[in-house]
């Protein structure tokens, strides 16, 4: 029989993970996960029984050499970090830590295992950081001007990802996903937040009114079932060591974004401005261009935003409605 080929994906459980996780499955791959004994399961709790559940942290070089030499992946998608903007400013070390020395000690284990699987590194578009209008929209070519400890963390980890296939030969593929969003969002992203307030107050547990942050920020959004189609995509058509942007190539308000929402749903709300959620520095506007992608893979979004929201305001009538946590048994 013949043998499956084996991916390892860090940050399974997070939402893109999982996301990446049942893509791989049906692509009929062994799907391994590096989790912490403290990783809630919730988000792969009903394909728990189909994937390899191996225990490492990023942090720990020692045990991320131990995972890689036992599996031998014959693909590494790093999706772990440190991914919320605001808690970059509360934790800088934190978070370059997770994210800059996490990437590097996964670099390394895949060195010291003398393998070279394609590894595909999850970048950010908050990588771009102040980009003035007349600069729109943003390609591979826009200067890097990071606006916060997360988008600085995130231009390291890229750059190292491009000195580690120029040094060592790794088949790195380095993905810039602009924002991206779907059912099993987290709550603290602005737009899942806000799907969240809705379905509270549509089930009567919270007074009609939406606390937000900055609405006249734009963003580009896409699609997470679209995003980690790419990153399959990626490790197979696009070119090792080059940077690619992932987007939509469409911006939208948040204001657009809440309002979507509320026309989803029949509720009465009172929008207040909650300065908690504004942050000390924001990046205006984050448009995208991914046409050097969409050259190399024939990848474009297919999921209509207003499924995407749609998607996601479901997923919160549900989980407000029956809040639930699983517990998974971790496979050694």
């Amino acid at each position: 029989m013949e043998k499956r080929p084996r991916a390892l994906v860090t940050g399974i459980t997070g939402f893109v993970g999982s996301h990446l996780a049942e893509l791989l499955l049906e692509e009929g791959l062994a799907v391994y996960g590096l989790v912490q004994v403290r990783s809630s399961m919730e988000n792969i709790a009903t394909i728990k029984d189909r994937l390899s559940l191996v225990e490492g942290d990023l942090a720990d070089a020692h045990s991320l050499r131990r995972v890689v030499a036992a599996i031998e992946p014959d693909y590494v998608f790093h999706l772990g970090a440190q991914s919320y903007v605001p808690a970059s400013w509360s934790s800088p070390a934190g978070t370059m830590e997770a994210n800059l020395i996490g990437s590097l000690n996964l670099f390394e284990a895949v060195r010291q295992a003398g393998i070279t699987p394609p590894i595909q590194i999850a970048g950010s578009s908050e990588e771009y950081g102040l980009v003035e209008r007349d600069e729109l929209p943003i390609t591979e070519l826009t200067p890097l001007k990071p606006l916060s400890p997360y988008a600085v963390s995130k231009v390291a980890m890229d750059y190292l990802g491009y000195q580690y296939y120029r040094s060592y030969g790794l088949p790195i593929f380095r993905t810039r996903a602009f924002n991206h969003t779907g059912p099993r969002r987290g709550e603290v992203f602005a737009e899942s937040n806000f799907a969240k307030q809705v379905a509270e107050i549509e089930a009567g547990l919270k007074p009609p009114v939406i606390s937000v942050g900055n609405l006249d920020a734009e963003r580009d959004y896409t699609d997470a079932r679209d995003i980690v189609r790419g990153y399959w995509l990626a490790v197979h058509t696009a070119e090792p060591g080059e940077a690619y942007n992932l987007c939509s190539g469409h911006a939208l308000s948040m204001r657009s974004v809440l309002d979507s929402l509320l026309a989803m749903s029949n509720v009465k709300v009172e929008v207040q401005v909650d300065p908690e959620r504004l942050r000390p520095s924001d990046v205006p506007v984050l448009l995208g261009d991914a046409s050097k992608f969409h050259k190399a893979t024939g990848w474009q979004p297919e999921i209509s935003f207003e499924k995407t929201l749609a998607d996601l305001l479901d997923y919160w009538r549900v989980k407000v409605g029956a809040p639930q946590r699983t517990n998974l048994r971790l496979v050694a």
